[in-house]
């Protein structure tokens, strides 16, 4: 018995059960936030809304999530980020439930407010662990696995919620997936950290965050997030009505088409963040990996756009899939940077910050694409802003980073974690 039980606390504590368990929620997440874009067809037609609207209805998440995620950042340092991701799963499971049964434009709008409530604890969180469970040469790999996760979210539920849609109408499929997000805490709370939780009795693990904020790179971080999150978020939120409206494609196929978009990206994330650490490993400069292939990345998702709007109009759907390829290169490698220069010390509250002024990216980006479509009737204006805002994020990390490794702060660092579980996975 007391073999068995060594085994299962062995098991419990690895840092690979760990990383996929934050790969999950992230797909859990992603699934959640992108469920009203894949309706959005059906909910603009049946709540008789315009363009505008429609876009301001896709905003109100980040509305919430923006505003919270810095002061997540805080909570998941001083209290620890397990139970505070534990109590944001519940709170966005609760708010894509109750979506399901929304009676009309503001209560949607006011459960999309309280799902990005409780989606702000993940990536913070998630950053939280991976800096303080895993060593500086493994978070590629990890980062691109639990982005994996990420870029499967969208596509599983655009073409599953799709389906559901099209066959049961949309307010099923929030009340389906609502419910089986919940599932996800079951084995979260039975996996124990390594880290030690911050209590009174230790002031100096907190640093002040004035030393947080004057730190160039948590800026340029931020902007490049930003300029990164703009794309993200435009495709993310308006890519099944421009399928459905644009291209006249039927909600059943719009999810295939759509939900094979995102697997591009999921598949793209894992070979780059499978191949940044192999880099590191053999003895690249971590700076100029880093930097090289954010720019390829911004250079190729500038020119993905372009080609939507000046191609012919057959290019346009393989030019999406395009840029799903490119998005792989930006996901893992911007996670990993702010992770190691930061450092375990730091990354609640530099994460918290950092999504802040990104996912005010997504406040905009909705809205903005809803009134350049009802003033000019086109997407064209809203891929050029798009390739701009990835033009923005490229200078920021590429001029704005000078060197991709771990701070010294003032304070003694903590303990380095161990990798040894990881490292054999």
């Amino acid at each position: 018995m007391a073999t068995a039980s060594k085994g299962l606390q062995s098991a419990i504590s690895s840092p690979t059960r760990l990383v996929a368990l934050l790969a999950f929620v992230l797909f859990i997440n992603f699934v959640d936030r992108g469920n009203l874009a894949t309706a959005a067809p059906l909910i603009k037609d049946e709540l008789h809304l315009n363009s505008t609207q429609l876009g301001l209805l896709l905003s109100a998440f980040y509305w919430s999530y923006t505003l919270c995620v810095f002061p997540v950042g805080w909570l998941a340092e001083r209290f620890g980020a397990k139970p505070v991701l534990t109590a944001g799963v519940v709170i966005w499971s609760l708010g894509t439930m109750l979506t399901g049964v929304a009676g009309g434009l503001y209560s949607l709008f006011a459960y999309r407010v309280l799902l990005g409530v409780g989606e702000s604890t993940a990536f913070p969180c998630t950053s939280k662990l991976l800096a303080s469970e895993l060593a500086v040469t493994q978070r590629g790999r990890a980062n691109g696995v639990t982005t994996f996760g990420q870029g499967l979210g969208p596509a599983f539920g655009t073409w599953v919620g799709g389906l559901i849609a099209s066959m049961a109408g949309w307010r099923p499929l929030f009340i389906i997936f609502g419910a089986l997000s919940l599932l996800w805490v079951v084995p979260w709370r039975r996996t124990q950290l390594s880290t030690v939780p911050v209590h009174d009795d230790l002031p100096a693990s907190m640093l002040p965050l004035k030393s947080i904020l004057r730190q160039r790179a948590m800026w340029a971080t931020a902007v490049g997030h930003f300029g990164a999150n703009y794309g993200l978020y435009f495709v993310g939120s308006w890519l099944p009505t421009y399928l459905v409206k644009v291209k006249g494609l039927s909600v059943a196929h719009m999810a295939t088409t759509a939900g094979s978009i995102y697997i591009v990206w999921a598949l793209s994330s894992l070979a780059i963040g499978w191949a940044f650490d192999r880099l590191q490993n053999a003895g690249a400069s971590r700076t100029n990996t880093s930097k090289t292939l954010l720019g390829i990345a911004c250079v190729g998702k500038i020119t993905c756009m372009a080609g939507i709007v000046f191609a012919p109009p057959t290019w346009a759907i393989p030019c999406l899939f395009v840029n799903e390829v490119f998005s792989g290169f930006i996901s893992p490698v911007l996670w990993t940077v702010s992770q190691t220069i930061a450092g375990p010390r730091a990354i609640g509250r530099w994460m918290g910050v950092q999504l802040t002024v990104g996912n005010l990216a997504g406040v905009a980006a909705p809205v903005v694409t809803g009134v350049a479509i009802d003033l000019t009737g086109s997407f064209a204006a809203a891929f050029g802003a798009a390739a701009l805002f990835y033009a923005i994020g490229g200078i920021a990390w590429i001029f704005g980073v000078e060197k991709v490794e771990p701070l010294e702060w003032d304070d003694a660092p903590l303990p380095a974690p161990g990798d040894a579980d990881f490292a054999r996975a």
